[in-house]
């Protein structure tokens, strides 16, 4: 028994370690530091006492708009990547054959680009004399350029292409899983294709779905850079006012609030869809 236990911990401890170091400890620096008070030079002085003076600011209404415009793009994001990903997904289960590797590299390839330069290549394609209304132009469908550029538009859209990714893959690992029998067996009982989704494979990946959710919305309402370079300066959300604290502004112990209650908010969050998730599935 003490063995087992023994054997137990030592295989726990490297991601425990891992946790520790970069999750705990940051986030308890984080921690501190928001406790503090800006100094002159914009960091953080501790030796005048701690409060949650930084808190009590973060929390006050005029930040509301700035919180749910994060929301707003987050949400708009998983929406559209889930819709997106779940038909793909589905289709490199069922239908990819040998070739499902391959597809699935192709899937990550985009990760093999720096963020930023996809980014950017979203900003050549939407602005007023880019790809998109060359295209719309020279076909005669619209005469004068759209404005696409510094748009929530924008900004939803190049966020659902970083992501998508995120979505697609645990969509297919949830969608492999199912036994392609069962969905069969709806067949024979008389169920319509689309019956049969919905009452059968729908609910059989549903924990892959809740999962997608997750690994596109977390990462969404942190991203900054998608609003900032195609959203242009009047696209306001909590992650672009955090960089902005820390690198523009220089106020360090606000910033380190602000991201500390996003953090929190998150892991809350997380923790919460997972409870019901593994309720549903459980019982």
């Amino acid at each position: 028994m003490m063995r087992g236990r023994l054997r137990e911990g030592a295989l726990l401890f490297p991601g425990i370690s891992w946790l520790f170091v970069f999750f705990a400890a940051p986030l308890a620096i984080i921690f501190v530091v928001s406790l503090g008070q800006r100094d002159a030079y914009g960091g953080a002085v501790l030796d005048k006492g701690l409060s949650f003076a930084n808190y009590l600011r973060a929390l006050e209404p005029s930040f509301l708009p700035t919180v749910a415009n994060s929301l707003k793009y987050a949400t708009a994001t998983t929406l559209l990547a889930i819709g997106i990903s779940y038909p793909i997904a589905y289709w490199i289960s069922r239908h990819g054959g040998r070739r499902k590797g391959l597809l699935l590299i192709l899937v990550m390839l985009p990760f093999w680009t720096s963020w930023v330069i996809r980014t950017y290549a979203w900003m050549i394609i939407l602005r007023d004399n880019g790809v998109l209304n060359g295209v719309l132009q020279a076909t005669g469908i619209t005469h004068d350029p759209l404005i696409l550029l510094n748009t929530d538009f924008a900004v939803v859209l190049g966020m659902t292409y970083g992501f998508l990714p995120f979505s697609i893959l645990p969509l297919y690992v949830s969608i492999d899983r199912v036994d392609v029998s069962v969905v069969a067996a709806a067949r024979d009982l008389y169920s319509s294709p689309g019956q049969a989704f919905r009452h059968v494979t729908l609910p059989l990946t549903m924990p892959g779905v809740i999962a997608a959710s997750l690994l596109t919305f977390i990462p969404a309402i942190g991203d900054f850079v998608t609003p900032d370079i195609l959203g242009g300066a009047q696209t306001t959300t909590i992650a672009k006012v955090i960089q902005s604290l820390f690198l523009s502004a220089r106020d360090w112990p606000f910033g380190a609030a602000l991201g500390f209650l996003l953090i929190l908010a998150t892991v809350i969050g997380t923790v919460s869809t997972l409870r019901i998730l593994r309720a549903e599935v459980i019982g």
